[in-house]
């Protein structure tokens, strides 16, 4: 590992107190915009980007940086991740911006270090919480110092999580995991990825199926998640990586048989039976 956890960890820290926190529920109407496609983007989102992209670069001189908003400026940006050489990090400054911009308490600041499409390390910062979620790629995963280990899971019609395929999920898939989401144990979304792997990783929940997969949404959750012991596949079975953007979706549950089940619970034709 070319950095230390504890070190970036204290720089999304540190971002969020300087940048992130002090603007939440002071928002005025000409600091808040949509992008395109209609997502939300607030000068906090811009301010703590730029701020955690120049921290990084200083932290590992010669890496790049694949940021959420800079991408919205240069899609283009999104070819790093197919570097075979470069160190990329890969920043989320404000998960569920929506939820900041409207004054609900749930939003993470992200980062996820990638080579060669895997990531080698991950972080997740709850600033109103003061939680910080970490891993490293084969050294485990943790919580604010607490190693994060997933139960045993529990009988398959007792596993709960959320089903994320609405708005961006092709028209077919939605009516398809509509129909079917009374059969798993469907509970509300938090509409922020970052708490819900946290959630995931924590065991308050057991499987999350997400529809689009922006690298920056999922690319530090997942691995935080696997590490912890879960599985995160994309719907053809393939483990996620940082290069699997253009998939259709990602399904993550704690072990092979649970996967399964939820996956032909989903998609297979006709859907197995509970038992």
């Amino acid at each position: 590992m070319p950095v230390d956890l504890d070190t970036v960890a204290m720089i999304l820290e540190e971002v969020a107190a300087e940048e992130v926190l002090p603007r939440f529920r002071k928002l005025r109407d000409h600091e808040v915009r949509a992008k395109e496609g209609g997502e939300l983007v607030t000068v906090a989102d811009l301010a703590a980007e730029a701020q955690i992209e120049r921290r990084l670069r200083d932290l590992l001189p010669g890496s790049r940086v694949v940021g959420e908003e800079a991408v919205a400026e240069d899609p283009g940006l999104l070819d790093l991740l197919e570097s075979e050489d470069d160190w990329i990090w890969v920043v989320d400054p404000i998960d569920g911006t929506g939820n900041f911009a409207g004054g609900t308490p749930v939003f993470a600041v992200m980062a996820g270090l990638v080579r060669r499409g895997e990531t080698a390390a991950a972080w997740i910062h709850d600033p109103v919480g003061g939680r910080t979620a970490t891993a490293e790629r084969g050294a485990g995963a943790w919580l604010n110092g607490r190693r994060l280990k997933l139960a045993a899971p529990p009988p398959f019609e007792d596993l709960r999580g959320t089903l994320h395929a609405g708005t961006f999920a092709p028209p077919a898939m939605v009516r398809q995991v509509q129909a079917r989401r009374a059969r798993v144990g469907a509970i509300k979304s938090l509409r922020c990825a970052g708490w819900e792997y946290l959630r995931l990783a924590t065991g308050e929940m057991q499987f999350s199926l997400f529809t689009r997969l922006k690298p920056w949404d999922h690319v530090p959750g997942a691995l935080i998640y696997r590490e912890a012991g879960g599985l995160a596949r994309t719907l053809d079975g393939a483990p996620y990586g940082a290069r699997s953007h253009r998939a259709p979706g990602l399904l993550l549950a704690p072990d092979e048989a649970s996967w399964q089940w939820l996956h032909d619970t989903l998609f297979g034709d006709p859907a197995p039976d509970r038992t």
